[in-house]
């Protein structure tokens, strides 16, 4: 396989190009989203903005948007007081049954065990 993956893109065949995108699947960094699909297993999910999510993916793709379900979105918020400043951080968090997750805020991926 690492014949194939030495290989630029252009020069293989449809047929090393979607074995090439297996191997990549159940070998390399998508393989966390890959074994969450098929066990049903809760990820979190770290965002930017400091934002995460616990949720089960229903599917993704190679740019790591996903379709989520059960989701749990949780942050920080730092009220300001009447003077400006910042106050004590409130830790908030919401339930999100169905969501799209575009991947472009997508920081790190975990499996929960």
């Amino acid at each position: 396989m690492s014949e194939l993956a030495n290989k630029p893109r252009k020069e293989l065949s449809p047929l090393e190009l979607e074995q090439l995108e297996d191997y990549e699947k159940q070998h390399g960094p998508l393989n966390v989203l890959q074994r969450a699909v098929e066990d049903g297993t809760q990820v979190l999910i770290s965002l930017r903005h400091n934002r995460k999510m616990l949720a089960r993916v229903k599917a993704y793709d190679r740019h790591s948007n996903m379709v989520l379900t059960n989701v749990r979105e949780m942050w920080t918020e730092h009220p300001r007081k009447a003077s400006g400043k910042k106050g004590k951080a409130v830790h908030k968090d919401r339930f999100i049954s169905k969501m799209f997750l575009r991947g472009d805020g997508v920081i790190i991926v975990v499996p929960v065990k």
